[in-house]
């Protein structure tokens, strides 16, 4: 039986550098990014989207409100600036993840893969 300690300390499991990572400033930081971003956006799409339904259902004759020819309307406009709206934040969301969230990510993703890369295939 030996009692000879090995020459180099076992490498950090996979899971003990994932909570190290999840407990970095560079991680805290990507959180706050993220959230930035997509609570503000979140609350103001929301609120845009139960105007248009409030109008919808108090005020309808503002929303009848004929804008230009016979069929087109306050109602038809706002509803299809829901769809334009929709694409705007997907569209301003992926110009800001590609410059504020995704060299984050990608760093702290090399930082893991090293780790898993060592042990084992990525799940």
């Amino acid at each position: 039986m030996s009692t000879d300690t090995p020459a180099s300390a076992p490498a950090e499991s996979a899971a003990e550098r994932y909570l190290a990572v999840q407990r970095s400033d560079e991680f805290a930081g990507l959180r706050r990014a993220l959230r930035g971003f997509v609570f503000p956006m979140t609350v103001a799409f929301f609120l845009w989207y139960a105007l248009y339904v409030i109008l919808s259902a108090y005020a309808r004759d503002f929303m009848g409100t004929k804008l230009f020819g016979s069929n087109v309307n306050v109602a038809l406009v706002f509803g299809l600036l829901q769809f334009l709206s929709t694409f705007l934040i997907a569209w301003l969301y992926s110009r800001y993840a590609d410059r504020k969230i995704d060299p984050v990510a990608d760093r702290i993703r090399a930082e893991i893969g090293e780790v898993t890369h060592e042990h084992g295939p990525r799940g």
